[in-house]
């Protein structure tokens, strides 16, 4: 048995001989390094911090830790702790400031400028932290377990507030990802142990098409600059920053920051793209609400990550953002089913000039295109039965559910079920094109990987329902609830969104729209499912 297979509690750990540290941080870091190559996910930052982490399970007694990174410290929030923490001299919290020098990117900032002084420069150490009540302790060697025990130890004996300063390396104990300039190895899909190399699943992602037509976009229209909050590479605007380096402003890891700034660029006749992930948007609600939405600004928000993430876990998964972006007056939302329609979408979004838009996609590749057949009003027609045969169903998908729902028509149709799928590409507020179209058909099923609560499916229920029509208006959505790790295509059929499930659902609705008992259903004209 391995140390680490012997290790269920901290109780376990402390009961080992600290001789044995390193010998169970080796073990750690080979465990991590064989779980992350088969299923993917957040390495890079996992690997620096494992000395780190069992230092601080070594004492028994109480006391308040807060570990935070030299990333994270750029953020509002932490500024407001360090206010809190400082004011207290008696306050005895110990703040551990896992400096690696990088949040995705090296980290910008003053703060980081201060942070790499502090290593070479004695006398800069005692400035900041002590001049806002707080001891300063360090710079300690984060890979060595003795010295931040010791470090530890000391700044409990103080019983007042103190950093203690740890100096990590993002990728620690293997070389693929210790070496990364680009931060490839934060988070990284399934790669080979031996070579380092990463399953490419050899069609562009989303990220990837929007980094493309951004640059083209940038190119044609010097109005337009971008914005990331410590991201550039992973929201796509790395092609950007290389070609037109002042056009692009990494703010750290400051959304709040990074939307208001936003306002203050359009307000001077900038157009702003701020990209960043769906779940770390809601961070800035304030700032969306009240410095952007309130004045009409036209700032385009891109929101990457959107839906079901993948292996990033119930953290990352943006299943929120159509529930609460749709509380802002005057904010349009935009969904593209494929590459063709974010290329479309963005200029579109670009072009608005009477209040913010926001373009949102998932983390995935784009997948093929999906023609339309036909168009109403804005809305893009992807499937209509040549000769409908009752009971007929309404698909109304949101971005890239389109796929999902054109393949679940065909099983349909296979049923003797007719349905025609369209595309609203705006879906909030809910086109009125979609409302009238829905109205007609005796079922409407909405198709979205958001919660439900709140939603694309049910704004267009209550719209419907609104009108007197009969229509029975259901809605295929994601749970309200923190959905578990996973990939993308398992998690939503798990959650009754790939095209079998769907095709499954909606058969099971129809057999209620016709018919007496369809008569009864249709006497409650919304409901949601």
């Amino acid at each position: 048995m391995t140390l680490l297979q012997g290790i269920t509690s901290p109780a376990d750990l402390r009961r080992l001989d600290r001789s044995q540290d390193g010998e169970l941080c080796a073990e750690i870091r080979e465990f991590l390094i064989h779980a992350v190559a088969e299923s993917g996910g957040h390495l890079g930052p996992n690997l620096g911090v494992v000395e780190l982490t069992v230092a601080l399970r070594g004492d028994q007694h109480r006391r308040v830790v807060a570990v935070v990174g030299d990333g994270a410290l750029t953020g509002g929030l932490a500024w407001e702790a360090l206010n809190n923490i400082g004011a207290v001299p008696e306050r005895p919290v110990v703040i551990v400031l896992n400096d690696n020098g990088r949040s995705y990117r090296p980290t910008t900032g003053a703060l980081a400028r201060h942070l790499e002084a502090i290593g070479t420069e004695p006398a800069a150490r005692s400035d900041f932290f002590e001049s806002l009540g707080i001891t300063y302790l360090g710079p300690v060697d984060g890979h060595d377990c003795a010295s931040v025990e010791q470090a530890l130890r000391t700044a409990v004996s103080l019983k007042r507030p103190v950093v203690v300063h740890c100096l990590t390396k993002k990728g620690q104990g293997y070389p693929p990802a210790a070496q990364d300039d680009v931060d490839r190895w934060h988070a990284v899909g399934r790669f080979d142990l031996a070579t380092g190399a990463v399953e490419s699943p050899g069609t562009p992602s989303w990220t990837e098409v929007f980094a493309d037509e951004m640059l083209a976009v940038a190119a044609e229209r010097p109005e337009v600059v971008g914005i990331t909050a410590a991201m550039t590479v992973p929201v796509g605007l790395h092609k950007f920053a290389a070609k037109f380096p002042d056009r692009v402003f990494d703010v750290g890891i400051s959304e709040q920051h990074a939307v208001a700034s936003a306002a203050g660029l359009a307000t001077a006749g900038l157009r702003p793209v701020v990209a960043v992930y769906s779940t770390f948007l809601a961070r800035a609600f304030d700032q969306v609400l009240m410095d952007v939405a309130l004045h009409r600004l036209p700032v385009v928000f891109v929101l990457d990550r959107a839906g079901v993430t993948g292996p990033d876990g119930p953290s990352h998964h943006g299943l929120w953002d159509l529930s609460w972006l749709s509380l802002v007056p005057g904010l349009r939302v935009a969904a593209p089913r494929d590459a063709t329609s974010l290329r479309l979408l963005l200029r579109e979004a670009l072009d608005r000039d009477d209040g913010p838009t926001v373009l949102r996609f998932p983390k995935e590749q784009a997948g093929a295109r999906i023609e339309h057949v036909g168009q109403i009003r804005g809305l893009n027609v992807l499937r209509s039965p040549e000769a409908p045969r009752a009971p007929r169903v309404l698909l109304a998908a949101a971005g890239p559910m389109a796929t999902a729902c054109v393949e679940a028509a065909g099983l349909l149709a296979d049923q003797g079920v007719e349905a025609t799928v369209v595309d609203p590409r705006w879906v909030v507020p809910v086109p009125d094109a979609l409302v009238e179209l829905a109205s007609t058909y005796p079922l409407t099923v909405t198709v979205e990987d958001n919660i439900g609560t709140g939603g694309f499916g049910e704004r267009l229920g209550r719209r419907v329902a609104a009108t007197g029509a009969t229509t029975r208006v259901a809605n295929l959505s994601l749970p309200a609830r923190f959905v578990e790790a996973g990939s993308r295509n398992e998690l939503l059929h798990a959650h009754g969104l790939s095209a079998p499930r769907i095709a499954e659902q909606v058969h099971a609705l129809t057999i209620g729209t016709t018919g007496a008992e369809g008569r009864r259903m249709n006497e409650a004209p919304y409901s949601s499912g």
